[in-house]
This record gives structure tokens, sequence and C-alpha cells, in this order.
């Protein structure tokens, strides 16, 4: 045996040699080839690298066949060290070498910033094809294909070669629309590398965001801001694994909208920019239309920037300066006194149109105090009928004498509702969560007033008006009209939370509010999950016991609770067991007895099991539901509570600003008087009208379904000729505070 393994030892050991051959030659042929240069090739790039180009045209007379576009393992040639070396006579040098490849050096020499390097490559690209120039490198070490040279100089923000580059003819073409249609894009999903696509699409809008090339290429560049937000939000949702770089990109635009409008040294540059009528289409009727255009952007710092909060505030306040001055009881008993005067303002307005009272009632503030103080009087109708006795209430509709003042006042909030939608959009309108609060409101209102119109009627044809109220059905139109007045009444005091945000102190818990809301919104779906799941399972896991009593020997009884009996009373228990309001005996199974209460012996048959299982699955829905979910929801809600407290000022003066925006859209004259037509309401159906039948030059009535009834001046003679001129001062005062900024940093780093 030892002699046998002795012979076939070297067999084995050949037999594994062969194999570890065989391996390392297929390794060899698999091997990483890099660029090896030969020894003639480094002293010719040492040469370039020093920069003289004698020498280097010697030594190519010397080295006829050298290869010029020799690269090392990074891929550097001698045309890159050159334009890395900024030398530029060396570049013309090698530019006229035969057979010169100019690769991606246009980029580098982007990214350097030589211009006369640059024109020089350039040329040398547009003598070879025209349309090269405008290219990117396909095959570049340090750039992707899809940069191109004025992307790369917009990329990192240099005015000068942009504004170069825009003079070539270079431009950045915009992305289609993620969800665009259109025969380019259906071949682009299908052949088109995603991952190309998406990195491709990502580097244009960083382009264009830049505020070096959008200068340049927007005349208002605040209005391509804004444009350009609202475009990014879109790729956002659209691309959700590139969120947050469109995310970053968006915050990068916003901020140079700000940064313009603080470039503002006066009110009247302010309000020049805030006035503009560019982009605005169906905002162009309010005061400040490029305001409006940021509330609805959601541009939350640009609306609620120093410059832009004092021009707003000089509108909302006119000339009423002493409002401020005012103490707490001045303007509460300014607020009582306008109840009673109100309907003298109706009569002014009607009579005297153009009077310098009335135009001190049109202020917005002014009519934030006759609309509260109106509404008020509403509030107080609401709870007189509420809190009527109904101890010896008849059937029928109630009769308290403050029905008739409650449908007028219903009625001038209907028409106000009307008015605002046709004035706003109703894109806008139904945007706002304080508008659908009022649209429900007035629509329990209605119910509740044909409720009585009905209870009437039924009282006329039946002549039951005095049958007690326990004999009623329980869907008795005066018991429904009841019901939903409850709700309106709910509904018209939780309104008074919109004035809120007009205080510093009360804005913030409200925005936190609503905020919290869309909180509650998400964790909806998650609690309607657990819902169903645990719903499903013990829907009609107790139905047998369902009624059943136990008796002990004692006398005592124990009846079966409805727990989960069926998918009604399940749900009913799972949903109060969110808020601990569950019995405790909610899982119990009660068997009645087995056997005759006289009779000894064993009475009481537990079904155990059953009962295991349904403390199993209560417990779990605790666990899950009240522990994990509900305490998770408490966290996010703190967490949205902390984000409004960081950012109070901006996220205060912004929901200030959208009740401001509201009021200044409102009538003089509040609900109920705002049926009666005035001189004022009238005016702009006329304008429309006569826009219409083309007897007003220079304007066109126009009506779409996002803005409804507006009309479209004259661009021309809307925008001013300061406009431009301003734009400009503001640009420049913008790079200067920018490279004050830069030197102000280079500055504090070199001391450190």
């Amino acid at each position: 045996m030892k002699a046998k393994t002795k012979v076939q030892m070297p067999h084995a050991t050949s037999h594994r040699i062969s194999e570890s051959d065989e391996i390392s030659s297929k390794l060899k042929l698999n091997t990483i080839h890099l660029p090896r240069l030969q020894t003639s090739e480094t002293q010719f790039l040492n040469l370039v690298s020093q920069g003289y180009v004698e020498a280097v045209a010697n030594y190519l007379k010397d080295y006829t066949g050298l290869n010029v576009n020799c690269a090392n393992y990074q891929g550097t040639t001698a045309l890159h060290l050159a334009v890395q070396n900024r030398s530029e006579a060396m570049v013309e040098f090698l530019l006229r070498q035969p057979n010169i490849e100019i690769g991606d050096t246009v980029l580098h020499a982007v990214r350097n910033g030589n211009a006369t390097i640059l024109e020089m490559l350039l040329d040398a690209q547009k003598k070879i094809s025209p349309g090269l120039e405008y290219a990117g490198a396909p095959h570049s070490m340090d750039f992707p294909s899809h940069i191109t040279p004025i992307m790369l100089a917009a990329h990192l923000e240099n005015y000068e070669t942009v504004a170069f580059l825009i003079a070539r003819g270079h431009t950045i073409v915009k992305p289609h629309h993620p969800w665009c249609q259109c025969i380019k894009c259906n071949v682009s999903q299908i052949h088109d590398d995603p991952l190309y696509t998406n990195s491709a699409r990502l580097a244009a809008y960083r382009a264009i965001c830049s505020p070096a090339y959008l200068i340049q290429k927007s005349s208002d560049p605040i209005l391509a801001a804004f444009t350009l937000c609202a475009e990014l939000m879109v790729n956002a949702e659209y691309d959700r694994h590139l969120a947050v770089s469109y995310m970053q990109l968006r915050d990068t635009v916003s901020t140079f909208a700000v940064d313009l409008i603080g470039c503002c040294r006066t009110s009247e540059e302010v309000e020049l920019i805030l006035t503009q009528t560019t982009g605005t289409r169906g905002r162009r009727q309010f005061v400040l239309p490029r305001l409006l255009m940021a509330v609805d952007h959601k541009q939350k710092e640009f609306v609620a920037h120093p410059n832009t909060q004092q021009v707003l505030e000089s509108h909302w306040m006119g000339d009423w300066y002493s409002w401020r001055n005012k103490c707490f009881l001045e303007k509460v008993g300014i607020i009582i006194g306008r109840m009673f005067i109100t309907p003298l303002i109706l009569l002014m307005c009607m009579m005297a149109p153009r009077a310098s009272k009335v135009r001190h009632w049109s202020i917005p503030l002014n009519k934030l105090i006759t609309h509260t103080s109106a509404y008020f009087i509403f509030l107080g109708l609401v709870f007189y009928i509420s809190n009527q006795d109904k101890t010896k209430q008849s059937r029928g509709p109630p009769n308290t004498g403050a029905e008739a003042p409650l449908v007028l006042y219903i009625c001038g909030y209907t028409w106000s509702a009307i008015r605002m939608c046709l004035m706003q959009g109703p894109r806008r309108y139904f945007c706002e969560m304080w508008n659908w609060a009022e649209i429900l409101m007035i629509s329990l209102f209605g119910f509740t007033f044909l409720f009585w119109v009905l209870a009437a009627l039924d009282v006329a044809i039946n002549d039951e008006e005095h049958l007690e109220r326990k004999y009623w059905n329980q869907y008795d139109p005066t018991l429904v009209a009841e019901g939903t007045f409850c709700l309106a009444t709910i509904f018209s005091y939780f309104r008074l939370m919109m004035f809120c945000q007009l205080n510093y102190h009360l804005g913030p818990l409200q925005v936190s509010l609503g905020k919290m809301t869309i909180d509650i919104y998400k964790y909806m779906i998650v609690f309607t999950i657990i819902l169903c799941a645990f719903g499903a399972g013990l829907a009609r896991l107790y139905q047998y016991y369902d009624g059943m009593v136990y008796e002990d020997e004692f006398g005592m009884k124990t009846v079966q609770v409805s727990s989960f009996t069926s998918l009604r009373d399940t749900l009913n228990t799972l949903f109060w067991a969110l808020f601990c309001m569950a019995p405790l005996e909610s899982a119990d199974v009660v068997l009645e007895n087995t056997e005759n209460i006289h009779v000894k012996g064993p009475r009481n048959n537990r079904h155990a099991f059953t009962e295991r299982i349904g403390y199993f699955c209560f417990g779990c829905f605790e666990v899950i539901s009240v522990i994990v979910v509900l305490n998770m929801l408490i966290a996010t809600m703190s967490n949205t509570f902390q984000r409004v407290t960081d950012n109070v000022a901006i996220e205060w003066t912004f929901g200030r600003t959208q009740v401001y925006v509201d009021f200044i859209w409102q009538t003089t004259v509040p609900s109920p008087y705002n049926m009666i037509p005035t001189a004022a309401a009238m005016s702009s159906i006329v304008d429309w009208l006569r826009c219409k039948l083309g007897k007003l030059s220079g304007a066109k009535a126009r009506w779409s379904l996002s803005y409804c009834f507006f009309i479209e001046r004259d661009l021309e003679k809307n925008l001013q000729e300061e406009f431009p001129a301003l734009m400009s001062v503001l640009v420049q005062r913008y790079f200067k505070q920018k490279g004050n900024i830069k030197d102000t940093t280079k500055i504090s780093n070199t001391r450190n």
C-alpha cells in the first residue's frame, strides 16, 4: 500500500500543477490592461508639462513617429497637461499638430476657467465638425458623456464662461415633462439606459438652475425660479430615488429668488417686482400678482422675507397706521362698534363709492374688522337657535325668530364662496383647507334648511305637530335637522381658528395643527389596515355565545359581552380600544349553564381555547395599535410641531400672508350685505363684458378652468420700463454680495 501510494503521488501533483497553470493562463487573458508609456513618450510628456514649446518642437522633429496623443495610465495626454498648466502657447502648438485628438480637453478648459484656451479648443473642434463644440466627450475619464461645456460652466457657476459660451450659440435643452408621451420620449423609455437618462436629466436641471445660467437666459429670473421650483417638485414626485437631489435643487433655486428680493433697498423696488404680471395669468387682478404667485408655489422664504412683508403690510394697513398703537380694549371696541355701522358702510358704498370714508373702509384691515364683527353676529344667531329648550318643542322647524337672519347669512356666505372661486379660480380656491371647512359649513346649514322645510310639510300633511318626542320616528325630519344643525354649529365655531393665524403666539399653534392633521391622515391608512386585519379575524369568533347568561351557585349572573359577535361590534370594540375605552371583559367567553342548577355536579363547561385566542388577538391589537403605532403618531406629531417651532418666523408669516390674501380678495361689506349689488361690485362684471364685446382697447376677456373669469391686459403696457433696469441692478448686487461672502470665507480659512 505504501509503494502504491508513492507511485500515485507524483501523478496527482502533476495534475494539480497543470490545473494551476491553466487558471493562471486564463487570469493573464483577463488581466486589466492600462496604457503604458514608452521612454520617448514619457520624455515628451515631461517636456510638455514644463511648457517649453521650442524643446517640444525639436523633440518631435527628432522622433517623427511619436504619437502626440499618447496617454498615461490615468488617461492624461499632452493636450491635457497644456490645458491644466494654462499654457496658451503650448495648446496653440499642439493644436497645429496633425491628427491631434481634442477629447475632453474642452471640459478641462471650462473647469480651469481659461477663456483663451477654451476659445482655441472650440475653434479647433468647429473646424473638424460645426456641431462638435456643443456636444460632450463620449470617452472622458473625468466627465460623463452627457456633460456639455455650457452645462459644466453652469455647474461651476462661472458667469464669464457661461456668457462666453452663450455668445457662441451654446444652450441647454430643458428636459421634457416626466409624463411626456411624445415620440422621442417613448423611444427613449424603450431603448435608452434608464440610469444614463435619469442622470442626464438631473445634470441638465442642475445646470439650468444655476444662477449664472438662469440670469443670462431669462429676463425675469424670479419668475423663472418659481417655474423651475414647480418643475423640480414634479420630477421629485416622479423619480423617488432622486427626490433628495431634486429637492436640494429646488431649495437652491428658491434661495436664489430670496436673495434677489433681499437685494432690494427701497419699497418701490420691491413693489415693482411684486406687481409684475408676467406669467401670472389669472392672478393679474390681484394687487400684488407676483406675491400671489409665490404663495401658490409655496415659496415660503420669499413670501416671509422682510422686504416682501413690508410692502404687503403697507397694502394691508393702507393709511390707517394708528391701528398698531391702539391697545387691546380699543381694538375690541372698534370691532363691536363696527357691528352697528355696517349698514351705514353699505349705504355709503351704494351712494358714494369714491368717498374717502369708503376708501378707508375698503382697505384689507378694515375688511377683516367688518367681516369679523359680522361673523360674531352670525355665531350669536347660531348659538341662540342651538340652545333652545327642547323639552316642550313641537315637531317642525324651530320658531325663534333668528331663522330668517340665519338664512340670509348663509346665502351671503354662499355668494361669497362662489365669488371667491370665480376670482381666484377653482384650482387655488379648493387647495385651501379653510375653504373646504367653509363649504362643509354652508352645506350642513343648507341641509338643515332643507329638513326644516320637509319637517314643516310633514306637520302640515300629517297634522302631528304636538306629538311627544319619544314617539317620533328615528329619521324624523325635525331630528335630522337638529343633527345637521349640530354639526354645522361645530364647523361654524371651528372656523374661528382661522383668525388665530394673525396672532404671533397662536399662529404657530394653528399651523402646527394643520400639519398634524396631515400626519393623522397618513396614519389613518395604517390604523385602517390594522382594524381590517383584526376585524376580519375576530368578526364572528364569539357569535355563538351572543346573549348567553351564566349563573353561578350564588345566583350571580354573567352576560356575554357583544364584542366579537359580529363585524360591526368587532370594529366598534377595536376602535374604542385605541383610546383604552373598551371593557376589560371584551375577550371573555360566557357559556351558559350546561346542567340544571339544582343538580349537583359540574355545571360550567368552559371554552378556554377560544377565550385564549380572543385574548391573544385582543392583546396583540392593543400592543400594535396603541403601544407602537399610536406612540409613533405622537412622536411624528411632536416632530412636526418642533419643525414648525424651529422655523416659526417663516411658517407663521406664510400662514398669516394667506389670510391677508383672502381678505384682500373680499368685498368691503360682509355677509349678508354682500348680496346687495354695489357700484364697485358691478364694475368688474361690466369691465369683463366690455372686454368681451371688444370695447376696451389693450384688454381681452378670458375664461379658463383654472382661473375662471379674468381680464388679460396688454403685456407691453403692464411691463414697466424700470423693471429690466432694476433686475440688472439686483443681479449686480447679488454677485457683489456673493463675491464678498467668498472673500470673507477665504480670509477666515487663511486665519484658521
